[in-house]
């Protein structure tokens, strides 16, 4: 599935991946292949991508809004950047 984020000055990130998950506003969730279409808004928080098995992070710093369908997902952020792992003790 393609997923693309957006900020106002640039496309961050456009490409294939097998699984996205998000800091949505009620909890987080992820969107994988043939995901039931959906539109939400998330909280500042740490997007996790994973492409061919490589995780790939990005800080959300403000709220923004996810879309998906046809297996195509839109996030819309206005402060995002790419992040490393967070490691949990």
């Amino acid at each position: 599935m393609l997923l693309e984020i957006i900020t106002p000055k640039k496309v961050l990130f456009k490409d294939e991946v097998d699984i996205v998950r998000v800091p949505g506003s009620n909890g987080s969730f992820a969107m994988m292949h043939n995901h039931v279409p959906i539109i939400s808004s998330l909280e500042p928080g740490i997007i996790k991508v994973t492409q061919h098995t490589q995780d790939k992070y990005f800080e959300l710093f403000e709220q923004a809004i996810v879309e998906q369908h046809s297996n195509r997902i839109t996030i819309l952020a206005t402060r995002i950047e790419e992040s490393y792992p967070i490691l949990f003790r």
